[in-house]
């Protein structure tokens, strides 16, 4: 037998087992996830033909997935990394390559960021030795772009955001004070992947972006993250800390792609030293490996149809809801946003007889699972504790909003694999814990 064909009837029995074994044709009620993995056969026979070429780290699928993300964003150039974590900690340490002169992010500088933020996008700023800036958001859950002015100084270098549960931040200002001082924009797009804005795909705005595969994602490859732009500059040197801070830019397995390999001098080098082992940078090793990107390959083509569901079932929740707008504050979108929802955020309106932790405990004792708006005012979270106010982080305007939303609100999922029963389940629990309290 053929190399194919024993490989196609590995495949096939990969499909039965997968059929017989994942398959589901009728969602539980037991246990309601905010997210989870939403895959079929082809992610688990990709995965298996990966594994069988047994090429361990970067190889052709990773080659495809990084394409068909250029593709659907229309972006230039995507570099695949370890984990969405790793994205945003390569997008700020590329800003910090002597190579960009004047506008290098160094120790001591500022990147303007929102208090109501995971983590990863406030870390790597602080991880560079930068100090983030703390700004509010608005009634989007986006970043106030009326307290700018306020955070920019003389030492602000960059300007860093997600669009919050999928929505779209407000581009057009942002990128406008970006534009009249000079600051690099880094679009934190992990929890957005398909949404658009004015027209144009999120993730393909910023000077640089950032996407998470991890899988509560739109599309997963289990751990897994991307860094992309449309500079060729920037591209070289997210390549560079991505891969140990190496000078060279050779693919995996190949050899001077540049044809300059013997052929360069450096400073205190030897002469004609071989490129591949020239490190311009301080870096890391944060890649991808091609058994990851395989399962990617196979879900990105189901990102349009993983997008559509999501809106159908924010869509849905908002409309079984909206008659509660005594109870709820609902998150506004921008005019020019098509979101590509995360998930179904609620706030408690003051003054209502119970506590959000009581509406909270009654989901999750009836198996339906909430999260928190990430860090909720990450000023407030213990990591703060250690951290010097004025020195290693500022506050540039009142946190109010974000506060709010730390204390009273809280989101769930819309997992495009929800079933209808699943979705009307949901509503029926919010509506009976209502109707408890008179409504």
């Amino acid at each position: 037998m053929s190399r194919n064909e024993i490989k196609n009837q590995i495949f096939d029995l990969v499909e039965k087992y997968y059929m017989e074994f994942h398959h589901q044709e009728t969602p539980s009620l037991d246990r309601i996830p905010y997210a989870g993995r939403n895959f079929d056969q082809k992610e688990m026979i990709n995965l298996i033909d990966s594994a069988l070429d047994f090429w361990l780290t970067e190889g052709k699928y990773c080659k495809a997935l990084e394409d068909r993300i250029q593709g659907f964003l229309g972006v230039k150039f995507c570099h695949l990394v370890n984990s969405g974590s790793s994205a945003n900690l390569i997008a700020l340490s590329a800003l910090t390559s002597p190579t960009l002169e004047e506008r290098r992010i160094q120790k001591a500088d500022e990147v303007i960021v929102v208090a109501a933020s995971f983590p990863t996008t406030i870390n790597p700023i602080l991880q560079i030795g930068a100090v983030p800036v703390f700004v509010d958001i608005d009634d989007s859950l986006n970043l106030d772009s009326s307290y700018l002015s306020q955070a920019l100084s003389p030492k602000t270098k960059a300007v860093m955001i997600a669009h919050t549960l999928g929505s779209p931040f407000n581009f057009n200002s942002i990128k406008e004070f970006c534009e009249l001082h000079n600051l690099w924009l880094i679009e934190d797009n992990c929890d957005a992947f398909g949404a658009k804005y004015d027209g144009k795909m999120t993730g393909s705005l910023g000077d640089i972006s950032t996407l998470s595969f991890y899988p509560s994602h739109h599309i997963t490859t289990g751990e897994g993250g991307a860094v992309i732009t449309d500079s060729p500059k920037l591209s070289k040197l997210i390549l560079s800390f991505r891969d140990w801070g190496r000078d060279c830019w050779c693919p995996p397995g190949k050899d001077n792609t540049c044809g300059k390999r013997f052929s360069q001098s450096f400073t205190k080098l030897p002469d004609n030293y071989d490129h591949k082992y020239i490190y311009s940078h301080i870096g890391y090793n944060l890649k991808m490996t091609d058994m990851q990107a395989s399962i990617g390959v196979a879900q990105i083509e189901k990102l349009k149809s993983f997008v559509e569901k999501r809106i159908e079932n924010w869509f849905f929740f908002h409309e079984s809801l909206k008659e509660f707008n005594n109870v709820f504050l609902f998150p506004k979108t921008n005019e020019l946003a098509e979101p590509s929802w995360f998930g179904f955020y609620l706030e408690l309106k003051k003054d209502i007889p119970f506590r959000k932790k009581d509406l909270i405990e009654f989901l999750e004792k009836n198996n339906i699972q909430t999260r928190q708006l990430f860090s909720g005012n990450i000023t407030r979270q213990p990591m703060f504790d250690n951290l010097e106010l004025e020195k290693e982080y500022r506050i540039a305007s009142p946190l109010k909003r974000s506060d709010q939303a730390m204390d009273l609100g809280f989101w769930f999922g819309v997992n495009p694999s929800f079933s209808e029963s699943q979705k009307v389940f949901i509503i029926s629990k919010i509506k009976e814990f209502l109707s408890l309290y008179g409504y």
